[in-house]
């Protein structure tokens, strides 16, 4: 469990827990990943998941304690807050947390469980991966990349066994959700939810697996609203846009996230 020190992947380590899953969790924010794990009684990773010697770490060790891997929840995170002018070292910061270190986890989990004939990867994508997040482009581009992966994953080795989902939900109370400042209007808009009401959304579909988990039923409809009707879409989200400041170009961006939504 990835971006286990707070937000949703606490909750679902939490969630997990209470169904009698073993549960190693991980996060770079070591002081408060380690209260984690001793609050739910289970092992701590601490590690940066944004590279590779980070996710081999935790795969090696959650193997080491656990026997095995069956399920690998992929939490990490973050918002930049940017637009299209954000610097390139924080575009590749969002691609290397959004976006490979699900591919890296990934690489390392595959061989695993095409030999033991099962495995589940679930990705904390955002709804943003399938609609867009106005006010944070390197947010909203990789989270659409990391929606892309499962789709990916879920077609090329589902007869093999192995399940991949998305979860993207809207507006949840994490702390990239309160420091999402003026932005947060927009993440309201189908009501907030608490990181356990993701938690438990994930559990509900378990045994049905659907590619997307969507908390917020809502979401659906945008969705389906979008590739039905795409320029009445963008016309839609350019009335939205217009309600809050547009991305500024700025010399020194500040990184506004956490390595877990």
């Amino acid at each position: 469990m990835t971006g286990a020190a707070g937000g949703i992947g606490r909750a679902l380590a939490e969630r997990f827990v209470t169904e009698g899953a073993r549960v190693v969790v991980a996060d770079r924010a070591q002081g408060p990943l380690t209260a984690t794990a001793d609050e739910l009684g289970v092992v701590a990773v601490s590690g940066d998941l944004a590279t590779e010697v980070g996710v081999a770490g935790l795969v090696e060790a959650a193997v080491a304690e656990l026997g095995g891997i069956d399920v690998w929840c992929g939490n990490a995170g973050i918002g930049l807050g940017q637009g299209i002018d954000a610097p390139d070292r924080l575009w590749q910061l969002a691609w290397d947390v959004n976006v490979q270190s699900h591919v890296r986890a990934a690489r390392h989990l595959l061989p695993l469980w095409l030999e033991q004939g099962h495995g589940r990867l679930v990705v904390t994508a955002s709804a943003a991966g399938l609609l867009t997040m106005l006010g944070d482009a390197p947010y909203s581009v990789t989270k659409h990349a990391a929606v892309s992966l499962v789709e990916w994953l879920a077609a090329t080795y589902g007869d093999n066994g192995i399940v991949a989902q998305a979860v993207c939900p809207e507006g949840v109370r994490t702390a990239l959700y309160e420091a999402a400042g003026p932005l947060q209007p927009l993440l309201d808009l189908d009501g907030t939810l608490e990181p356990a009401d993701v938690a438990e959304a994930v559990v509900a579909t378990w045994a049905e697996a659907p590619l997307l988990v969507l908390p917020h039923p809502e979401v659906a409809r945008h969705y389906a609203h979008k590739a039905a009707a795409p320029d009445v879409w963008i016309a839609q989200m350019r009335h939205l846009q217009r309600r809050i400041p547009t991305p500024a170009y700025v010399g020194s961006p500040v990184v506004v996230g956490e390595v877990e939504r």
